[in-house]
């Protein structure tokens, strides 16, 4: 016969911890807000002052393409109803 040397497990109960602290939720959620700001990767200012740049000219730009298309249709609806 084969002998086993294998020992039977216990259910020993696990060991207590200290209670965990139950923060309140809207402290909680500013930490977080701040926890996450911290990780997020700033532009620098050169950066921003050219994004800002860029984003005002394509919507000048746009803006005047929309106005062209927008006067064009106008005399076009005129010209055709109350000529």
């Amino acid at each position: 016969m084969k002998s086993s040397n294998t020992v039977a497990k216990r259910n020993v109960p696990a060991k207590r911890t200290a209670p965990v602290k139950r923060s309140n939720p809207i402290v909680r959620f500013f930490g977080d807000i701040i926890a996450e700001l911290k990780k997020v990767v700033w532009l620098s200012r050169r950066e921003a002052a050219y994004l800002t740049a860029l984003v005002l000219i394509v919507a000048v730009i746009m803006g005047l393409f929309l106005g062209v298309i927008d006067y064009g249709f106008t005399r076009l609806v005129n010209d055709v109803f109350l000529a």
